[in-house]
């Protein structure tokens, strides 16, 4: 059998303004590392996901070394990343340490597209009054990710106090009826606080990238004016 041709997207970054990343999941050794070895061939470089410790332990020595690698959001950077240009404009907000993997999956999306995050971890509404004390801090952000498992309840308090874009992220975590992230989903969905848009279970690189969509628009708008 023969290996698929990969017809890889070289001006996403043009059209979009981030690059293509790569979803490891699924993908064999060898496909990961001949995709790789396209990029290297164009000088280029790309941000890895859903890389598991077990899939990039199997990866050859020479590429391990040669990725910057983080097995808590299974991201990966390879080649240049962009220099930190922007902070101070999103805050990822986790509602418990359980959130994490998917709250770091956003901050390292952002990290390589330039953009640092300011995390604020463990602000969960069992105990309101920690997220309450961290309200003034997370307004100063224009962009807030809100990553949240269980009854994602935290997504609808951040959108109804929060000005700025809020981005939901339901995640898996829960028991029982949470049933692998759908009650956090669909709770997300049915939000009363308005102008909140919900990602998909998991998905903070999806945030990340609605993030900086946001900003980066933004910035055209102010820059033509």
């Amino acid at each position: 059998m023969t290996e698929p041709g990969f017809n890889l997207d070289f001006d996403r970054a043009q059209r979009l303004g981030f690059d293509e990343a790569m979803f490891c999941a699924g993908k064999t050794r060898e496909q990961i590392s001949a995709i790789l070895a396209r990029i290297a061939e164009r000088g280029g470089s790309m941000l890895l996901t859903r890389l598991a410790a077990s899939a990039f332990a199997q990866l050859s020595e020479d590429l391990r070394g040669g990725l910057d690698y983080e097995a808590l959001s299974g991201t990966a950077y390879f080649g240049r990343v962009a220099p930190p240009a922007h902070s101070g404009q999103v805050a990822v907000v986790g509602a418990g340490t359980s959130d994490m993997s998917v709250c770091r999956e956003a901050v390292r999306t952002l990290g390589y597209h330039g953009i640092k995050a300011s995390e604020i971890y463990d602000v969960g509404v069992a105990g309101i009054w920690r997220l309450m004390e961290r309200v003034p801090d997370i307004n100063r952000h224009p962009v807030v990710i809100a990553v949240a498992g269980m009854d994602a309840a935290l997504i609808s308090v951040l959108g109804g106090l929060v000005p700025g874009l809020v981005i939901g992220v339901p995640t898996s975590v829960g028991y029982g009826v949470a049933n692998r992230g759908e009650t956090a989903f669909h709770a997300a969905l049915a939000s009363c606080a308005p102008g909140v848009p919900v990602m998909n279970i998991d998905n903070g690189y999806g945030a990340a990238c609605a993030a900086i969509r946001a900003l980066r628009t933004a910035d055209r708008m102010r820059r033509s004016t």
